[in-house]
């Protein structure tokens, strides 16, 4: 089974892309929801976590997603030493969840996939693109966030100017109706020959 790396900056609309790909029955592993329940379930995870960011990054609830945002996404080297934590126990489960999936090739869907050379264990990559203004009004209307943070979580990812040279396919996402029919182009391609654009 090929793995295809879906991936795409903050707001660019990844995640709806990677359900287009689901409804068409493509297996579809979202990177960033496994994370987020590992460091939840992960006692190694929880660990290493307080031991970097202090006690204050778990609550009884789970993860304090806010405080550890607001100390990793303004220091590049602690979040590099977060991620270093928690993508390697993401990257096994991955392995093992792809042992039980079935088809012609799965989607991995991960936000920084050639910022951490994880396009290199994809056979192929889609890169999902999208007009800053378009991606930061929709960061803003799914959550609760100011134009500072979005910023600021946007400098910690590469501009698309850097990714679409490494892209094997790229996705202009600004109306549902075009993504859908770039979306059924590519698994048309994928399923019939893996050919790249």
């Amino acid at each position: 089974m090929k793995i295809i790396g879906l991936t795409g900056g903050i707001g660019s609309g990844k995640t709806t892309v990677a359900e287009m790909f689901h409804h068409m029955g493509v297996p579809v592993y979202i990177a960033d929801v496994e994370a987020k329940r590992l460091t939840n379930t992960s006692k190694v995870i929880k660990k290493k976590l307080i031991a970097l960011l202090g006690a204050a990054a778990y609550t009884h609830g789970g993860l304090d997603r806010a405080y550890v945002a607001s100390i990793v996404f303004s220091d590049p080297k602690i979040l590099q030493q977060v991620n270093n934590i928690i993508h390697p126990k993401v990257a096994a489960h991955f392995k093992r969840w792809m042992k039980r999936q079935q088809g012609v090739y799965c989607i991995k869907e991960a936000a920084i996939l050639f910022e951490n050379e994880g396009y290199k264990q994809c056979d192929l990559t889609i890169l999902v693109v999208a007009p800053r203004e378009t991606r930061i009004q929709r960061i803003m209307q799914r959550d609760d966030t100011t134009i500072e943070q979005i910023e600021q979580r946007m400098a910690n990812q590469w501009p698309d100017e850097k990714k679409v040279p490494l892209a094997d396919f790229v996705i202009e996402n600004t109306d549902l109706k075009t993504t859908q029919a770039q979306v059924k182009q590519i698994h048309k391609k994928l399923i019939n020959t893996g050919e790249k654009t």
